[in-house]
């Protein structure tokens, strides 16, 4: 390979970098190791937007009974995560235009703001409910990137065999963190019926779990701080060279891809598949400690529950997005088995629930394994639905076709806790729009129609 020209070269794509190789390896084919640095970053942040998202809901009954809430102000906490989707065409934007770092690192400023609003010790209570509702208002503006940016994450860094595992493990770890919040919560907040005075110096109960609530916010505020400190000082956009022919292609503009979205009635068929049921499990898992206190399931309990059910569908969504990496095209039968465990889950809980008319055994037992089924089949379902969008839309870039799916489950969660707000004295509703969300998700993953562009260009044009 001197100066003269070659049959190989004359024969390399036109991705390409500018700067000539000396070598015969394709050079949109290097993998580097720093890959595993950049997702551990991202990774870690999703899990903190995802675990101070997830708050409230776990410690209710304490934030009632220590702040003056009542159940419509724990649903409306819960409620600004999916209100900070609202500006979602500016963070995808952003995302397209100016790269993966310039919008984490705003995300993660919106979080280090939010944490450090939720973390002001005031004494004014009025004031102090202000400054929490802001403070989850800003971690959710941080949502658009976190829960849309993984596959772009993943695509831009890792190869063809390693992607559906890249976006598993990076869009499923905010799940993770709202995971661990319902330990955490109950753990380190205790009940009012659980604040035992022992002696007469002993602080009130009100302020003894304010002060505890006030501990967990300070945890993650130092936590989220030294993130934001460790993306600003190192989180590349992209590695010097690509790590497949997909990741090099030219992609749609912004405006030509939003069009081309909107007008494909194959993604919005699965694009609705998607964000209902997921939508409504978000929102549903949220005030999921209301959920179960009719059935006699203590904080504690419902926050066990809600962990396993969440962590549950992580390490399964993992294991099956590692499948489907090495059996690929089998996306559609995935989410097929999936979904029709979703919903022959959530028919039982709700059924078991639903003890009055149904006369089923309502155990421990029961609620703990159908609201954990419930959990692992439909969380680990995103990961493979996020594949399929990117196969079907290609070459619509990875962060936007994303963002427009998560601002659409987005969408449905805000709705769900609007009604909540509302309707929060009986809560069984809730339980059957789970249900019908899911046979509504089966229903039209059965008559989609699958393609797999990408896969098609990274398989035969590199070859």
């Amino acid at each position: 390979m001197g100066a003269g020209p070659s049959n190989e070269a004359e024969r390399e794509p036109l991705l390409v970098p500018t700067h000539p190789e000396t070598n015969t390896e394709p050079v949109f084919s290097r993998v580097y190791r720093r890959r595993w640095l950049v997702l551990t970053l991202f990774s870690l942040l999703a899990f903190m937007q995802g675990m101070v998202w997830n708050t409230w809901g776990p410690i209710q009954i304490s934030a009632m009974h220590a702040y003056d809430f009542t159940k419509s102000d724990i649903a409306l906490l819960v409620l600004w995560g999916p209100v900070g989707f609202a500006p979602w065409l500016l963070f995808m934007w952003l995302m397209d235009k100016k790269g993966l770092r310039a919008s984490l690192l705003l995300s993660a400023f919106f979080m280090l703001l939010g944490a450090a609003l939720r973390s002001v010790p005031l004494g004014d209570q009025a004031l102090r409910r202000w400054l929490l509702h802001g403070g989850q208002l800003l971690n959710g503006l941080a949502g658009p990137t976190i829960m849309s940016a993984g596959p772009l994450l993943s695509t831009t860094w890792f190869a063809p065999d390693q992607r559906a595992t890249a976006t598993a493990v990076a869009s499923l770890v905010s799940y993770l963190g709202a995971a661990t919040s319902f330990v955490v919560g109950p753990l380190f907040v205790p009940t009012p019926n659980d604040t035992l005075v022992v002696t007469k110096a002993m602080i009130p109960t009100d302020n003894f779990i304010r002060d505890r609530i006030q501990l967990v916010m300070y945890s993650e505020l130092g936590a989220i701080a030294v993130l934001f400190a460790a993306v600003l000082l190192y989180f590349p956009s992209r590695p010097p060279l690509p790590p497949s022919v997909a990741a090099a292609s030219q992609r749609l503009s912004y405006k030509s891809s939003i069009c081309r979205l909107l007008s494909n009635g194959r993604f919005l068929m699965i694009a609705l598949a998607y964000s209902v049921p997921t939508g409504v499990i978000a929102g549903w898992s949220g005030v999921l400690d209301m959920i179960l206190t009719p059935a006699r399931v203590n904080q504690v309990d419902a926050g066990w529950i809600g962990f396993w059910s969440t962590l549950g569908g992580c390490v399964f969504g993992v294991a099956v997005a590692r499948f489907a990496d090495s059996i690929r095209g089998m996306l559609k039968l995935i989410l097929v088995l999936t979904m029709a465990g979703a919903s022959l889950s959530a028919t039982w809980f709700t059924l078991t629930c639903w003890t009055r008319l149904t006369h089923l055994p309502s155990t421990a037992a029961t609620l703990y394994t159908s609201c954990i089924l419930v959990g692992i089949f439909i969380n680990s379902s995103v990961p493979i639905f996020f594949e399929l969008f990117i196969e079907t839309v290609y070459p619509v870039p990875e962060g936007i076709t994303c963002g427009v799916v998560t601002f659409l489950g987005n969408l449905v969660t805000g709705l769900l806790l609007f009604f909540l707000t509302f309707y929060c004295t009986e809560l069984s509703w809730l339980n059957w729009c789970l249900t019908g969300s899911c046979v509504f998700s089966l229903l039209l993953i059965l008559f989609f129609r699958e393609s797999y562009d990408r896969l098609y260009l990274d398989v035969f044009v590199s070859v």
